[in-house]
């Protein structure tokens, strides 16, 4: 049908069954059957039981469950596992940071390609590659265990005074050397590139699906739903990750093994999370092949949809030019700073999630999975309320596109102000021998060498604190000038400590002597940390699903699915991408004690300042927080809707009446 002389995308002319059933009316009526080409199934083979998911909350639940495996394996399981992989096949950290930025590169080269050509297709069956590939690429990732052999490790000795000449593992000191474990590096490599390249389908296409298939005021729900689920899998991860870690890591070879896992020489069961989600992931992959191109009632709802892009007072026209189009969405100044905006507020977000355990552990001395329990409780559910909170919020309230522009710079606004927590959160260091303080007004600060220990050849690539009778805290029981060492039941205690003269406790009435660990923090302020950035994480999640439904809604509807690509290229190349390296550059500015190796090569930090650290990742988060509000605030004064106007479906009916009178 044509209007005015134009075609009419939004409208299909009913066919002659629907004619019959409601003459005069366009459309079909509300309980009318929906068209073999709506039907769940294969071609022909449509069985009436596959249609009770033939709808949105169908389609909503197998997209939640992708977005939790993906999340478990790409967020979760190699997050936890990655450390120990770097320990398995010999990594250093370098190299485990490609593989971790291998699934953007992946994402990035893709995701502009897939989102255009997926917007013409069948995006369902998009999805159902997506599913394959992510099961494949957690296989692929798992591989090197089956192919590397049983793991071996070296004999461990007691780091006392004097210090022996051995090392973990029994190495040596050979520079340039390398085994040939590490050509696994890129294995792990391949694994995420596949991965990258299946879950690329699922934020572009899969989000653009929910949209086009729900009325526009419950878009919101639908996207804040699938979103939170997406943040359901890295909790998952962690905490299966974290358990089988504490499983050896080669038990289906019946090794016996007399390590236990808080040996640095332990490497846990990494690989077995990676078999079952692959596996777990290729059973979605029949269920979004039996999808329909359109849900039924999807052009129904699209004829309703009154379109909310931006107008600059241009005509344009749909082309199915690549590069025309994603010109035409790179102009668009409206989509570009909710872009910018999104992909700055991920650089934080990011940046928090790789980093907040440490700076839980060192700011209030607790253990790194301790520390890492914390942040994911804090991380986790703040992140999945805040989503689901303003995605009912902009359903219920049934915002348009300026108002939930709005909405974001409020939201964004009240988390700048929560970020003023790490001013009154932060903590001091507690006393270190060599570090903070000297070794009881002898030796030089910043040296952990002193006369107390000079002669114990202390080994500094070996970091094994321990808590001091007199409450500071020591390098390792070598350079507390400790010769004895006996199994207790709370754990080593080391005795005849030489570094240690003015006792204030005794450990099992042993006076001059210090227990494994560091000593416990005295500072009080974790609850009021936790809770406030608890809330500045919820406000912070409270923008994201307002801005991927603004996205959507600025943009002619013939290029979500693009947009939604856009928006997820700048949001790795500006945020996921830089976030961590910027943190992790900030944070080794404030170490102020580096591991040194046994060929003297600097390492991992172990010490840092507290206060500097706060006060550089509180400049950073609010620095990013303004530029974030900046460009939304642009956003929403360029914002201009289009013309008044009527949906498809008001149109063909205003249509038909006038020719029926």
């Amino acid at each position: 049908m044509k209007e005015n002389g134009v075609d009419n995308p939004a409208f299909e002319p009913p066919s002659p069954e629907e004619q019959r059933a409601a003459p005069g009316l366009s459309r079909p009526s509300p309980g009318e059957e929906p068209r073999r080409e709506e039907l769940c199934g294969w071609g022909r083979c449509a069985p009436r039981g596959l249609q009770l998911c033939n709808n949105a909350k169908g389609y909503l639940l197998f997209y939640s469950l992708l977005s939790v495996f993906q999340g478990i394996i790409v967020n979760g399981l190699i997050n936890v596992s990655i450390s120990t992989i770097e320990k398995r096949y010999e990594l250093n950290s370098s190299l485990t940071g490609l593989i971790s930025a291998s699934y953007d590169i992946a994402f990035c080269v893709l995701c502009l390609f897939i989102s255009f050509y997926g917007e013409k297709g069948h995006k369902p069956r998009w999805l159902a590659v997506g599913s394959f590939l992510i099961g494949l690429g957690s296989l692929v990732f798992s591989l090197p265990h089956f192919t590397s052999g049983v793991y071996k490790y070296g004999e461990k000795l007691d780091d006392t005074c004097p210090a022996t000449n051995g090392q973990f593992y029994n190495a040596s000191c050979t520079p340039g050397s390398q085994s040939s474990l590490s050509n696994y590096l890129y294995v792990f490599i391949l694994g995420q590139l596949i991965l990258g390249a299946g879950g690329t389908p699922l934020y572009t296409l899969g989000t653009a699906f929910i949209d086009d298939s729900v009325p526009k005021h419950k878009a919101s729900a639908y996207i804040g739903i699938g979103y939170s689920m997406s943040l359901l899998g890295p909790a998952v991860g962690y905490v299966l990750g974290g358990q089988l870690l504490k499983i050896y890591v080669d038990f289906n070879h019946h090794v016996r093994t007399d390590i236990t896992p808080e040996d640095p020489r332990w490497v846990g069961a990494w690989w077995v999370a990676f078999v079952v989600c692959g596996f777990c992931t290729w059973l979605l992959v029949a269920p979004f092949s039996y999808f329909p191109r359109h849900l039924p009632g999807t052009q129904k709802i699209k004829a309703e949809k009154i379109s909310e892009a931006h107008h600059d007072g241009k005509e344009h026209k749909d082309t199915s030019d690549f590069p025309r189009t994603l010109w035409s969405l790179l102009i668009n100044p409206v989509l570009m700073c909710l872009v910018t905006a999104a992909a700055v507020e991920a650089l934080v977000a990011t940046g928090f999630a790789t980093f907040l355990p440490k700076f839980i552990e060192n700011q209030f001395g607790f253990s790194s999975s301790y520390s890492a329990t914390l942040g994911g409780v804090v991380l986790i559910p703040g992140a999945a309320l805040g989503q689901i909170i303003s995605g009912t919020l902009v359903s219920k309230l049934k915002l348009d596109c300026k108002n939930i522009i709005k909405f974001i710079v409020t939201t964004c606004s009240i988390a700048l102000a929560l970020n003023s927590v790490f001013l009154f959160a932060k903590c001091g260091n507690e006393p270190f021998a060599g570090v903070s303080e000297t070794y009881n007004g002898t030796g030089t600060l910043s040296n952990l060498t002193a006369p107390c220990n000079e002669n114990c050849r202390c080994l500094r690539s070996v970091y094994l604190p321990v808590c001091g009778t007199d409450e500071v805290q020591y390098f390792s029981p070598c350079y507390a000038g400790c010769s004895s060492v006996s199994n207790q039941k709370s754990g080593k205690v080391y005795s005849n400590c030489s570094c240690i003269v003015n006792p204030k406790s005794t450990f099992d009435n042993i006076t001059n002597g210090a227990i494994t660990g560091k000593c416990a923090s005295k500072c009080t302020v974790l609850p009021a940390f936790l809770f406030f950035f608890f809330l500045t994480v919820v406000f912070t999640f409270m923008a994201v699903t307002p801005t991927t439904v603004a996205i959507l809604r600025c943009v002619p509807d013939t290029h979500r699915s693009f947009a939604m690509g856009v928006h997820m290229l700048f949001l790795r190349i500006l945020g996921t991408i830089p976030g961590p390296i910027l943190f992790g550059v900030a944070i080794d500015n404030s170490c102020t004690l580096w591991s040194v190796d046994k060929c003297g090569k600097t390492g991992a930090c172990w010490i840092y300042n507290n206060h500097l650290m706060a006060y550089t990742l509180m400049g950073i988060s609010a620095t990013c927080k303004v530029i974030a509000i900046a460009f939304t605030i642009t956003a929403f004064v360029l914002y201009k809707p289009p013309p008044v106007q009527t949906s498809a479906s008001q149109k063909t009916i205003e249509t038909e009446t006038s020719v029926q009178l």
